[in-house]
């Protein structure tokens, strides 16, 4: 068992990231790019690592689904497929990353993080400016169930950016707003990172204290996210949250790799 010894300046930097975390990911997907390093950097393991994680972010994606349902722009009924499909995914993703060895896993997900950071820094959104979900065709049905199979497989694999290919995909996938994109990610997400959590937990993965610590600060986070997304869009957020993603990137593979 992983022996948790942190002094409190690490604790309240990894509070402060969490923070920060929340905050991002619930405008535009991408907090666990800022958590994962740090938890990585402050000398948890892998494994321990992303199953903490899970419990963090579990807070701030419920937090983030909750005001987007109240503001009447996530519509359970309507995305029910994607529901099932990121929970079969996520479940699957969990229980192939628990087989993965520490040492794959320390080359492994730094290069996650810089490629998903790049997608976020060069990738572009197709969206409109109608707030009226798309008519629930077979087709539709059919884009739900793989969208939510490959990235709920994705956030139980790994997890970093998740949301960031969440916003991505609904934009090239679907016809909607901003804001209705961004409540379907920040509500996909919190059904992979629940269902994730879970198998975590009984895969014996996850650091209760720290990660409910953590959560306290991103569900915080995610709340002023949530409200000033509504308020104001995600443009803002974007030049600062690349920079950060991609200089922790690198901290990480090189000290991975050289």
């Amino acid at each position: 068992m992983f022996e948790l010894a942190l002094d409190p300046t690490t604790w309240a930097i990894l509070c402060g990231v969490a923070l920060l975390a929340g905050f991002i990911d619930a405008i535009a997907g991408g907090g666990g790019l800022l958590t994962v390093p740090a938890l990585l950097t402050a000398g948890l393991p892998p494994h321990l690592t992303l199953g903490t994680n899970k419990l963090a972010a579990s807070f701030g994606s419920l937090t983030a689904s909750i005001t987007y349902y109240k503001k009447q722009l996530f519509n359970p009924r309507f995305w029910f497929a994607s529901i099932m499909a990121t929970a079969i995914g996520a479940l699957l993703g969990t229980l192939i990353v628990d087989h993965l060895s520490i040492e794959f896993l320390n080359k492994l997900l730094p290069i996650i993080i810089i490629l998903v950071a790049c997608y976020s820094l060069f990738g572009n959104l197709s969206t409109t400016q109608s707030d009226d979900l798309p008519k629930l065709t077979r087709t539709i049905k059919v884009k739900q169930w793989l969208q939510g199979l490959s990235l709920g497989f994705f956030d139980g694999l790994a997890g970093p950016g998740t949301g960031t290919f969440w916003t991505a995909s609904n934009g090239m996938l679907y016809k909607m707003s901003l804001l209705l994109n961004c409540g379907l990610a920040r509500s996909m997400n919190f059904v992979s990172n629940f269902i994730s959590l879970i198998t975590f937990v009984a895969l014996g993965h996850v650091n209760f204290l720290l990660g409910i610590t953590m959560g306290f600060f991103i569900m915080l986070g995610a709340w002023f996210g949530a409200h000033s997304a509504i308020r104001f869009g995600s443009k803002f957020i974007r030049p600062v949250f690349n920079t950060m993603v991609i200089l922790l990137a690198l901290k990480l593979i090189y000290e991975a790799y050289f």
